[in-house]
């Protein structure tokens, strides 16, 4: 809880009062390796922290293969649709890569905690910002560089990473085959 506690307080100023009742409404949730966290067409009822592990977030083409969007790794929030109201029934899946833990609010929850603490939305706007900036560069470099540098970048943005999750889901990622990412590592070390 503290890490989470921690993090929000990078984003705006809260009081103890407002802690406590943050502290409250969480509880803690553990996902076994490959455990699902939300899965496609099933309406999402909670917000998540991540406080120890990765998940992976992925989708299906139209020709069924697993396509990696990205990874989420120790501190990031999971939230649900554009807002708390809005009944969210995500078209991705979140599963995890390694055991996970995280700390979880369910929607009324959160909502309470919205509605109580003067500053929260404020305190989400920012979070959200910082995510929207992130996903963005990184999402234009990986269509403007070539298979090599994309994995070179992975590896200085990501160190945690690449050791934690499977060859076969940073090739997703990266948008190469597995074999191109074997060669790719091959010939850089």
């Amino acid at each position: 809880m503290e890490k989470f506690i921690e993090y929000v307080l990078q984003f705006g100023n809260l009081n103890q009062q407002q802690i406590d009742l943050i502290r409250s409404k969480a509880s803690e949730l553990e996902l076994q390796k490959d455990e699902y966290y939300w899965e496609a067409g099933k309406t999402v009822k909670r917000i998540g922290f991540l406080t120890d592990g990765v998940i992976r977030v992925f989708y299906y083409n139209n020709k069924a293969e697993e396509i990696t969007r990205y990874f989420l790794d120790e501190n990031h929030l999971i939230l649900s649709g554009n807002s708390i109201d809005e009944i969210y029934t995500p078209s991705e899946y979140l599963s995890a890569v390694t055991n996970c833990k995280l700390i979880v609010f369910s929607k009324q929850d959160w909502k309470e905690i919205a509605e109580t603490i003067m500053g929260w939305e404020t305190i989400l706007q920012n979070i959200t910002t910082k995510y929207h900036r992130e996903k963005i560069a990184r999402r234009s470099e990986l269509i403007s560089q070539d298979a090599t540098t994309r994995y070179l970048d992975f590896i200085e943005r990501f160190p945690t990473l690449v050791n934690r999750v499977p060859l076969s889901y940073i090739a997703s990622y990266l948008g190469i085959t597995q074999s191109s990412l074997s060669r790719i590592r091959r010939n850089i070390r």
